[in-house]
């Protein structure tokens, strides 16, 4: 029954976080007009928090009741949405009287507040995924490895439909009616959401008394120099007191638990998984457009690898049920690989735009007429936005909506194909195979976390591990900033299948350490 109860709390959180994260994105390229800047402040923003407060977070939800740390994330979140909420309809209403005022500084604070104020809610977000995701499903299906399993794929799930539904949904609300009502809508559902999120939790808590319990490290089954690290690190914390470098010392702390766990490459492996561009983000959806794809072909394309994703959870609970949790991450790393090779072959395919004399340099005017010679025969593949051949993968608003993390161009030109689709074909059917590998690898890395991190310790480590994901997730948009144009995206599948391939050796390194281990034991 309490297993129901929290997956309805899932549904409630993850509906109205995915709608609000796609929200804040679209609101804040109306607020800025043809421009994508505070978008790409507010992603900065948020990536650096969490890089820099994520062990802060971890070793806050760990050194705090269960359900203290749940309202209270709950409460933070749903507030500062629905602060930011009303700070957006105030600026959309009143916009032209703001920048009025004081020389239109008063802009410039409207922009700072929401931004600001969406970081604090993030923030909130991750303490209160690490709480419910990380640590509390480990002891609601007390420790059963076959129930977590199930309750991560259901999750995962969850997250996946949500992810379409969603974004959909607050989508229509904004382009039926307006902005305003579309902040408006938002408000309502967080207004809601806290109430019915705070009644699942609560009963949650009350019919599963071991939520109430956190039992001290020297109860839990961990080895010695764990128990000895963690008793030195929360020594120096109480001696330390209310002193301001007690912040320094959680975050180095947070992060020395982080390397000492025994599945410390299985994690590092995951965050190495987050530098790639193989994805459905604005990046690839965008360089689709470049070649011609159209709207409806490339929602289309979404639908189905939503329903991929999807298959990646049923192999998940399936393969750990036969072979084992270690190995079936074994087997869906060498899945997840082998369809990529398939994104590989698509930069080297017919109808491929890529052009590596653009990143040589003109040495003389001889050798810059014949570069030029061949990037013009190159720059037929591409279909430019704007008429500029060189034109960016992402060009400026006044050219796109934005739907559930997808760049839909309005002027892609009509009336022309391109030489060969064979290319864009072997990408995204690469990228749509791909997810059914990506999600079981992700769930197994997962519960990994979940069964091998020492409870006094799940919060902190689970949160260095979502700073890592930050940290990675924003190499990938620095590989996109250096090497914008089409013709260099396939220098970034290349490139991005390279740190996949590494972050999978880490699991295979780790697989090969714990079924050493294994054997040694028995």
């Amino acid at each position: 029954m309490h297993n129901i109860k929290l997956l309805f709390y899932v549904i409630f959180f993850k509906q109205g976080d995915r709608m609000w994260h796609f929200a804040i994105s679209v609101f804040l390229i109306e607020l800025y007009g043809r421009n994508l800047l505070l978008t790409a402040v507010f992603g900065l923003v948020v990536a650096g928090s969490v890089l820099l407060l994520g062990a802060l977070i971890g070793d806050w939800v760990d050194r705090n009741p269960r359900n203290k740390v749940a309202h209270a994330s709950l409460f933070i979140q749903n507030i500062s949405v629905t602060i930011c909420s009303i700070v957006l309809m105030l600026v959309f209403l009143y916009k032209q009287r703001i920048e009025q005022i004081w020389d239109g500084w008063l802009t410039v604070v409207c922009y700072t507040v929401v931004i600001v104020l969406a970081d604090v809610a993030n923030l909130a977000s991750t303490a209160l995924t690490i709480a419910i995701q990380r640590d509390w499903i480990v002891v609601i299906t007390g420790y059963n490895r076959g129930h977590l399993a199930g309750m991560n794929a259901t999750m995962r799930r969850i997250d996946q439909v949500t992810n379409i539904l969603a974004p959909l949904a607050v989508g229509q609300v904004m382009t039926l009616a307006s902005n305003v009502v579309g902040c408006g809508f938002i408000l309502g559902w967080n207004l809601v959401s806290l109430i019915v999120e705070f009644f699942f939790l609560s009963r949650v808590y009350r019919i599963v008394p071991a939520l109430s319990i956190k039992p001290p490290v020297e109860d839990e089954d961990e080895d010695e120099d764990q128990a000895q690290a963690y008793l030195q690190r929360m020594e120096r914390r109480t001696s330390q007191g209310m002193n301001s470098s007690i912040g320094m010392c959680a975050f180095y702390d947070g992060w020395r638990a982080y390397y000492r766990q025994p599945v410390f490459l299985a994690g590092m492996g995951l965050a190495f998984l987050y530098t790639t561009v193989l994805g459905f983000d604005c990046i690839t959806t965008g360089y689709a457009y470049t070649q011609g794809i159209s709207g409806s072909l490339l929602s289309l394309l979404m639908g189905v690898s939503a329903i991929t994703g999807l298959m990646g959870t049923v192999m998940f609970t399936r393969l750990r049920k036969t072979y084992g949790l270690v190995n079936t991450g074994i087997i869906s790393s060498c899945l997840h690989l082998g369809c990529l090779l398939l994104c590989v072959c698509s930069v080297f395919a017919p109808g491929s735009p890529m052009d590596l004399s653009l990143l040589v340099p003109s040495i003389t005017p001889n050798s810059s007429t014949e570069l030029g010679g061949m990037t013009s025969q190159r720059q037929k593949h591409t279909y430019p936005l704007r008429g500029g051949s060189n034109q960016p993968l992402l060009p400026d608003r006044s050219s796109i909506h934005w739907t559930n993390n997808t760049v839909l161009f309005d002027n892609v030109p009509s009336g022309t194909a391109p030489e060969s689709y064979i290319s864009i074909i072997l990408l995204f059917l690469g990228v749509i195979t791909a997810r059914i590998g990506l999600w079981s690898f992700d769930l197994t890395v997962t519960q990994l976390l979940q069964e091998n991190i020492c409870e006094s310790e799940r919060g902190v480590v689970n949160g260095v591990q979502s700073s890592m994901n930050y940290l990675m997730d924003l190499l990938h948009f620095i590989m996109v900033i250096s090497a914008p144009q089409p013709q260099h995206f396939g220098i970034l599948v290349i490139i991005s299948v390279l740190f996949i391939t590494t972050g999978h050796t880490m699991y295979f390194f780790y697989a090969h350490k714990a079924k050493r281990k294994l054997r040694l034991d028995t």
